[in-house]
């Protein structure tokens, strides 16, 4: 029995039956009827319609228990309870029953598929590799993926894009957008902890779309494609200034062996050793090139892997022992004994390295002596611990003016004197390049008549430096 259900009855009968029983009155005091008839029609007819409305309430609040009962998220299991539990309610009472059923599964079925599409939408937001901000109509920002962290930081929700993106034509693009363009792609360049190229792309998001997002703010990094495109014209260019002297010079001995020279065996002879010499530089000169590009391709990409500089700087010597020997100079390789490890590509850093010892035995006086010393530095402005790794050379010196331009690309001191020596121009800035990427930093000293010292410094395994140096000190 429905208690409660009992307790509304009096009170619904009474107002069904109050029409009834103002009619009746209204018969007795017009005389129709007596005053006894009518009090007893009065009782009478609230009785009866509690009687018939008795098992109808009962119903009725069944049917409002059982669908409270599966709310908006049971599953057949609850219904099927609910069911049993209503018992047999009527026909009329029952075709409410099922139409609410049909109403909650209804609307449990686009709840789950609402759930379904946010939970891939969040999983999607949340994986995609490119950073994504989106802000409001106020140009707040209202969310921000994990890789956007990156450029924009941790962000309370509610800030204003400026405070995190400090860019005009970026905020320009953004405000153009929420102003009623569709959408702008700009580019623009971030040059901390290492100079990149972005390109963002800003659309509109329809209002209903993400709660109050109004559009999306989408980060492309294309410092390789801005890189590669910058590279060919640079090799272009380079390359075809570079190739003009040794290109002509092969022609016209060419044309001389083909001519006058033909059956000249002497000079055919000297000749060829000529146009060896010019093709081999050539083939350095390219080489060097396409290292650069690749090196530049990945500058902004900072290394992951750990090298022990020691053992790696002492092979690289062994490797150019015999070049010095050839001009009578002495490698003198003084390693420490406790060296951590650094951050960086093997393959690139004895690249460095090889440079360097290279350019010291180039350009030391013959029959001198080559210092290579590599030490660990306690600390740094920023606590970490550095490798510093130090070749100095025995040479003319290198005037204060050119100490800035050393690591331009074909800059040279004496262009005569480093075409001799079979220089490309290109081996110090293929170190800055491959310091940049590493994170590291190039000393320069030189002292004119007594020689030049050129220090690496590297940042250590879980050294808390992360800036990048894109010229050399000098001292």
């Amino acid at each position: 029995m429905n208690w409660r259900a009992l307790r509304r009855v009096p009170m619904l009968a009474l107002g069904w039956a109050l029409p009834s029983v103002a009619v009746l009155l209204g018969l007795c005091f017009a005389g129709r009827i007596d005053l006894t008839a009518a009090l007893v029609g009065a009782v009478l007819v609230p009785l009866l319609l509690a009687i018939v409305l008795a098992p109808f309430a009962c119903s009725l609040m069944a049917v409002q228990d059982a669908i409270e009962t599966i709310g908006p998220n049971a599953d057949s299991a609850v219904e099927a309870l609910a069911a049993r539990r209503l018992g047999n309610v009527g026909r009329t009472a029952d075709a409410l029953w099922q139409a609410a059923l049909r109403q909650s599964r209804g609307w449990r079925e686009r709840t789950l598929r609402a759930e379904m599409g946010l939970a891939a939408a969040e999983a999607v937001f949340a994986a995609t590799p490119d950073p994504l901000i989106l802000i409001n109509g106020q140009r707040r920002i209202v969310r921000t993926n994990p890789a956007a962290a990156e450029f924009v930081g941790v962000v309370s929700e509610g800030s204003d894009l400026a405070a995190s993106l400090r860019n005009p034509v970026v905020l320009a693009a953004a405000d153009a957008v929420l102003g009623g363009e569709p959408g702008r792609v700009v580019d623009f360049a971030l040059s901390a902890p290492v100079e990149r190229v972005m390109r963002a792309r800003i659309a509109r998001v329809a209002p209903t779309s993400y709660g109050s997002t109004a559009a999306i703010l989408t980060l492309h990094d294309i410092t390789a494609l801005k890189a590669a495109e910058q590279m060919r014209a640079d090799f272009v260019a380079n390359a075809g200034h570079e190739l003009k002297t040794p290109l002509a010079s092969l022609v016209g001995f060419i044309e001389t062996l083909l001519g006058a020279a033909r059956d000249d065996a002497a000079a055919r002879d000297r000749f060829l050793g000529i146009m060896r010499g010019e093709a081999g530089r050539m083939a350095r000169l390219v080489d060097d090139l396409l290292s650069l590009s690749r090196i530049e391709l990945n500058e902004h990409v900072a290394p992951t892997g750990h090298v022990a500089l020691g053992p790696l700087v002492e092979q690289v010597a062994e490797v150019l022992e015999l070049r010095a020997s050839e001009r009578g100079m002495h490698l003198d390789v003084q390693v420490a004994g406790t060296i951590p490890r650094v951050v960086g590509d093997e393959d690139e850093l004895a690249q460095v390295f090889q440079n360097l010892i290279d350019n010291a035995i180039k350009y030391g006086r013959p029959n001198s002596t080559v210092r290579v010393a590599a030490d660990c530095l306690a600390g740094n402005g920023n606590g970490g611990a550095v490798v510093r790794v130090s070749v100095t050379d025995q040479g003319e010196g290198i005037a204060g003016e050119h100490l800035p331009r050393l690591t331009e690309r074909f800059y040279r001191v004496d262009n005569a004197r480093s075409r001799a020596l079979g220089g490309t121009g290109l081996g110090l800035a293929i170190v800055k390049h491959i310091l940049n990427r590493h994170r590291g930093r190039l000393e320069i000293a030189s002292t004119l008549g007594v020689g030049s010292t050129f220090t690496v410094l590297l940042q250590t395994v879980g050294s808390a430096r992360s800036e990048t140096v894109t010229e050399p000190s000098q001292k």
